[in-house]
């Protein structure tokens, strides 16, 4: 039963928060059954341990709210409104999927929610988000861009084009930054020189750096980051230490080799976004173990259902092969 301690609206809205973290860390677990038991094609490149920096962000925007992904994008596409049912069917390469299973894991998109698609080149979409703030802009519109990207893509000219671009006609983009200290199988510090804030700095954007793993506090600096791309102050770069808790993908099974055993571990028991927003739930007295259990109950029901929609649809036609293809 939840406790009359704070705004119920607060609590509600935590709660909700808790639910969708607990839905994309579900999700992920399930991908990876899939995936082992060989009923999923192509690779997948889990989001499990940065629940907090996709549903912190995208609790912070509007639906027509604009979003880019990463090939990591699972979490981003659900935190930002895609269904668990057509997530699992277009992995599994059903019709029904967003991209009509065509796109796989990679490259999902849903315009409906704003989301402008997940992307497997390495900072690929960076140029897509700020050309949707562009758009905005030149719409009059007041709508946000949000740009993810890992660690790894700070490395992509790219970027310093499209930060220089941004700065200079005050585009309302945010680029975030999912720093979880690792590029594929190599730690950041083999391959960054310097810090990775200095770099938007440089450019005279505005940019924050906190811990990743506290929704709380993503949510809201984020907010405060919209507004401020809302009212017309240009860009705004936030990067988020958080951490992976799987390999590069699913079949990287020799992550030991380049990441310690015991680094894994003290993210997993002392830093994992679920465990500290529960905490923070339960110590407050804003809510009881028997609101969360049932809460984790009802997202085990919905990706276990999203998981039977995906099995028993249909492939697409081969006839249809060549739709949806631009040669």
């Amino acid at each position: 039963m939840m406790k009359n301690n704070g705004n119920e609206d607060d609590v509600e809205q935590l709660l909700h928060t808790y639910e969708q973290m607990a839905k994309i860390r579900e999700f992920e677990e399930k991908v990876n059954e899939l995936y082992m038991k060989a009923l999923m094609p192509g690779l997948a490149h889990l989001y499990s341990g940065q629940e907090a920096v996709a549903v912190g962000v995208c609790e912070a925007l509007r639906r027509d709210d604009y979003i880019t992904s990463t090939h990591r994008g699972h979490g981003h596409c659900l935190a930002k409104g895609a269904s668990v049912e057509r997530m699992f069917a277009e992995l599994l390469g059903k019709e029904a999927g967003f991209c009509k299973g065509k796109g796989g894991s990679m490259h999902i998109a849903d315009p409906e929610s704003g989301n402008l698609g997940a992307n497997a080149i390495v900072g690929g979409s960076m140029g897509i988000a700020t050309g949707a703030a562009l758009s905005a802009k030149m719409r009059g519109s007041d709508q946000v861009a949000v740009c993810f990207f890992g660690d790894g893509a700070v490395a992509q000219g790219l970027l310093y084009e499209v930060m220089n671009m941004a700065a200079l006609w005050k585009l309302p983009v945010i680029y975030v930054c999912e720093n979880n200290n690792y590029s594929e199988y190599t730690h950041s510090s083999e391959t960054l020189a310097g810090k990775i804030a200095d770099r938007s700095r440089a450019f005279g954007i505005h940019t924050v750096t906190i811990d990743g793993q506290d929704v709380q506090l993503v949510q809201d600096t984020m907010q405060k980051l919209v507004e401020r791309a809302r009212r017309g102050e240009g860009p705004a770069f936030l990067e988020c230490l958080t951490y992976r808790y799987y390999g590069h993908h699913v079949g990287d099974i020799n992550r030991t080799y380049y990441r310690p055993k015991a680094e894994e571990q003290d993210w997993r028991e002392n830093r994992d976004p679920l465990k500290l927003l529960e905490k923070k739930l339960i110590d407050q007295k804003l809510t009881d173990y028997a609101v969360l259990d049932r809460i984790n109950s009802d997202v085990k029901k919905e990706v276990e259902a999203g998981v039977q929609f995906a099995i028993n649809a249909p492939y697409p036609d081969p006839s249809e092969v060549t739709e949806d293809v631009y040669a």
